[in-house]
């Protein structure tokens, strides 16, 4: 398959992208798969059913359709999945995006990975202009990690993690705290991140998805880990903000810097700059929301972008204010029906 055609530079159109409550859209989240090569048992089942391939957009299409939100005030563009480097030829897309990086049309083009692939991929991310990735982390306990994700090899996700410092990325790690399985290696993971110059934030299960399970055993209020962290470390809080949703803190120990995302003890949402975009080409303006927009009608319909550009200011138009995750306790099902892995964590 051969990857995406290297188009025209994005250029910003007349019609930025601000939502009903006067946020402005500047970050995308794509996911380009919905498969990966780990089974997390809080994101999804072991046995996973897949979308059958022909529903994705092609890398093509991908390309079009970031390409068009880069034109109307995208400057952050997160490739995500699933695992995205378990798509096949998904350095071409990267490649080909980076033209916009080089026209200053977009500020930063990075991911999201559990680090599997990161050994193999480290060097050409940052030859295309990656500065930057998010690696999922939840443990440095060999036994831990491959009950967490059910057969992974924690050893080679630390190999592309060092692959990835000396190709010259700057690596976050991230970690969600899930309860009687991390919480008492937080402390350890956050020192051994900060030595390592990585900033640890830190991750609320989030209720997407039917895993086969429920949350309620898994779920650990960040509140508390904070509180538990506060007696041992001096935690300073910072006020970064990039729109998203961490909160940080500047743990005086060791000096690095700590996360916290917090969708089910507090509602981060009201600088919330960005969207997302699945596999299929569905817009979702909330990760909490049931809410979803098809682009991929429009994106088919015509070679032209006005079908499209109309559909996005569209979806925009209905973000709403906030997300509504909740735990439901009495039922035992999550807030939202999809999976993240089709989202894009």
């Amino acid at each position: 398959m051969s990857g995406p055609a290297h188009n025209s530079i994005a250029v910003p159109t007349a019609s930025p992208m601000i939502d009903p409550f006067g946020r402005s859209i500047s970050y995308l989240r794509v996911s380009v798969t919905d498969r990966c090569d780990l089974r997390c048992f809080y994101c999804m089942s072991e046995d996973m059913t897949f979308l059958p391939k022909s529903d994705l957009l092609t890398l093509e299409e991908l390309d079009r359709l970031c390409s068009t939100f880069i034109a109307k005030g995208v400057r952050k563009l997160r490739l995500t999945g699933g695992e995205p480097l378990v798509r096949r030829n998904v350095m071409s897309l990267v490649q080909s995006l980076s033209r916009h990086i080089e026209s200053g049309a977009l500020d930063e083009l990075t991911l999201t990975t559990n680090g599997s692939q990161l050994e193999r991929f480290a060097s050409e991310l940052k030859t295309h202009g990656v500065q930057r990735i998010n690696v999922s982390l939840d443990t440095l306990n060999a036994e831990k990690f491959r009950a967490i994700t059910r057969w992974g090899d924690l050893d080679k996700v630390l190999r592309g993690i060092e692959a990835a410092r000396n190709a010259g990325l700057k690596v976050k790690i991230n970690a969600v705290a899930l309860k009687n399985m991390n919480e008492d290696e937080i402390p350890s993971l956050m020192e051994w991140a900060h030595g390592k110059d990585m900033d640890l934030t830190l991750i609320e299960v989030m209720p997407m998805g039917d895993i086969g399970e429920g949350r309620i055993d898994q779920y650990l209020p960040l509140s508390l880990l904070r509180s538990r962290l506060a007696a041992r470390y001096t935690l300073t809080d910072l006020p970064d903000n990039t729109g998203g949703p961490a909160r940080y803190v500047r743990v005086s120990e060791t000096g690095g810097r700590l996360g916290f995302i917090t969708p089910m003890t507090h509602n981060f949402c009201e600088s919330c700059n960005r969207v997302r975009i699945t596999c299929t080409g569905t817009l979702h303006t909330c990760l909490g929301h049931e809410d979803s927009s098809d682009l991929r009608k429009p994106l088919r319909a015509s070679s032209e972008d006005t079908l499209l550009a109309a559909a996005i200011d569209r979806a925009i138009g209905l973000k709403p204010k906030g997300h509504d995750f909740i735990i439901d306790r009495r039922h035992n099902r999550p807030s939202v029906s999809r999976h993240m892995s089709v989202t894009g964590g």
